[in-house]
């Protein structure tokens, strides 16, 4: 029992003290350097994160392998790790240099969002992760957009406490997944009074959710932000961020989601979201993590594998 929980906690502790060692070298680090830097980062991370890498490549298989040949799936995983730590070198660097990404976010589809917001029950922004999400937050928060995202609280409460505090300083107001009853609460008050909720929809989970289609594979899907639209006639507005070659970002709002009627009405709007986060991630494959086992649950009756 105890060499167990040693190799557990052992890696969360290298994990932590990895993030406080770049936190400190970022918070010093002259600009210029920074993507460089997070790239070869990235790149180590790659090498030696074993496990994440393996998971990584089984999802890839997955979702491209009759599609991408070998060598082709295994770029798109390190370019993977790479956006990651890109992306982790920026919102620590904005931690400490508020206007670090000032012009360098661009927001497409704006008039999709207003539109929605302008109906006055509030925006449910349907998403994934995806991208430096955490900065499309950011922006939107600096744009006077009143905004909460849902999710899970870290396992590691060393880490959790690090990001607390990282996000209070970038104006990302954090709505927890658990435990559930406040989780709704809150979520209902920020819609009924106008405000938007970010609500990614791109992990497994579990026996609670709905399968649906996700690169020709069921997997299990939350309803959440389906049943929330349903209850309170907020919109569900997909948006998502791109990195683009300069490293620069453009934020992309697409235009609200009908939610259809009848009996099956929630799976199938689930599997409407589900088709749109699909579709980002095969244009743009190396901005999503590939590093969580979205296929884990199966429907009843069907094995795992």
């Amino acid at each position: 029992m105890q060499f167990k929980k040693i190799s557990k906690e052992a890696p969360r502790f290298f994990a932590w003290a990895a993030l406080m060692t770049c936190s400190l070298i970022i918070k010093v680090l002259p600009s210029r350097f920074l993507y460089g830097f997070s790239a070869v980062l990235g790149r180590v991370f790659h090498i030696i994160a074993l496990k994440h890498r393996r998971v990584a490549m089984d999802s890839l298989r997955i979702a491209f392998g009759k599609e991408k040949d070998n060598g082709e799936l295994k770029k798109i995983c390190r370019d993977c790790f790479i956006s990651i730590a890109k992306s982790g070198a920026e919102i620590l660097k904005l931690t400490v240099d508020h206007a670090y990404m000032a012009g360098r976010v661009e927001i497409e589809g704006r008039e999709y969002l207003d539109r929605a917001l302008a109906a006055g029950r509030g925006v449910i922004l349907v998403s994934a992760h995806f991208g430096n999400f955490p900065l499309l937050i950011s922006k939107l928060d600096v744009d006077g957009y009143r905004i909460g995202v849902i999710m899970r609280r870290m396992r590691d409460i060393r880490m959790e406490r690090f990001l607390i505090r990282k996000r209070s300083k970038f104006g990302m107001r954090v709505i927890y997944s658990q435990p559930r009853q406040a989780c709704v609460g809150e979520t209902l008050r920020a819609l009924r009074s106008n405000e938007m909720v970010f609500i990614p929809m791109d992990q497994n989970f579990g026996t609670a959710g709905v399968f649906v289609d996700f690169f020709g594979k069921k997997a299990a899907t939350a309803t959440g932000p389906v049943v929330l639209a349903q209850r309170t006639g907020s919109a569900i507005v997909p948006c998502f961020i791109v990195r683009q070659p300069d490293n620069t970002h453009r934020i992309i709002f697409e235009p609200q989601m009908a939610l259809p009627e009848g009996p099956d009405c929630i799976a199938e709007s689930v599997q409407n979201i589900t088709a749109v986060i699909e579709a980002y991630i095969r244009r743009y494959p190396s901005e999503w993590g590939w590093m969580h086992k979205r296929w884990k649950a199966r429907p009843a009756g069907e094995t795992a594998g």
